[in-house]
């Protein structure tokens, strides 16, 4: 196996190799390169764009992009532990803690506000929070421990 097609002897990714591109952009975005990322996904054939592998890193790609616009961890971490029920503030909690990669974290912050109120702002939690799942991977313990959790909250 080989992620890489030779051409003029020098290394190129495979557009067939599925695996090979969202490896590749996944290296890409946790190293902090959502372009180069962008541009690495962009390789795989209009026929796999909707593969979950490919549709997982386009949402984590998604999340990523979302760090220039939300606040200071630090900041926003304070402002939910000085008020729990400020739900717009646990919101864009979420939201940094998963444009920097914190995936479980932001995952129980939207699972909070899902507990605390299942229709808040339209559903926005449980909307991420379904993002934040796609971009782990179904097989993560991310989104099988955020799964059963929900399960848990809605029908309890």
């Amino acid at each position: 196996w080989w992620p890489f097609a030779r051409d003029n002897n020098a290394p190129q990714l495979d557009p067939e190799n599925v695996r090979a591109i969202t490896g590749m952009a996944r290296i890409a975005l946790s190293a902090g390169d959502i372009e180069n990322a962008q541009e690495i996904l962009a390789m795989a054939p209009p026929e796999k764009i909707n593969d979950p592998d490919i549709a997982g890193v386009r949402a984590a790609i998604e999340l990523a992009g979302n760090a220039a616009n939300v606040g200071d961890n630090d900041e926003l971490g304070a402002k939910v532990t000085a008020n729990p029920n400020d739900l717009e503030a646990r919101f864009e909690y979420a939201e940094a803690l998963s444009a920097r990669g914190d995936l479980e974290a932001a995952s129980d912050q939207l699972l909070t506000i899902i507990e605390k109120n299942r229709d808040w702002n339209e559903g926005a939690a449980r909307s991420q929070l379904l993002k934040i799942f796609e971009a782990a991977g179904p097989m993560s313990d991310v989104t099988k421990q955020g799964r059963r959790k929900l399960s848990a909250i809605l029908f309890s």
